[in-house]
């Protein structure tokens, strides 16, 4: 019980066992927000990683198909001409 005051002793009880019971839900409210907030950034973090891969999927297909139609344009009569002269 608390020291007597001008107050009512009930009173000051009361606001004593509010005190006490915010001071003892403080750190596992501040655990629980920080294990939320880093649940979240690494939830992002993977949401980001898969986009990424879906958004580079077609622009690496795009340039396979350049590099190939590139190769496969190359002029080949010149080439079989160079290569005959050398095995003749």
């Amino acid at each position: 019980m608390a020291a007597p005051t001008a107050l009512n002793s009930q009173i000051t009880d009361s606001f004593t066992q509010v005190n006490t019971k915010v001071e003892g839900e403080s750190p596992a409210l501040s655990s629980g927000e920080l294990m939320v907030a880093t649940s979240q950034a690494l939830s992002n973090a993977a949401h980001n990683a898969t986009t990424n891969q879906m958004n580079m999927h077609p622009s690496s297909q795009a340039t396979m198909t350049q590099g190939v139609s590139t190769l496969l344009s190359i002029d080949t009569a010149s080439t079989g001409i160079a290569t005959q002269a050398v095995f003749l």
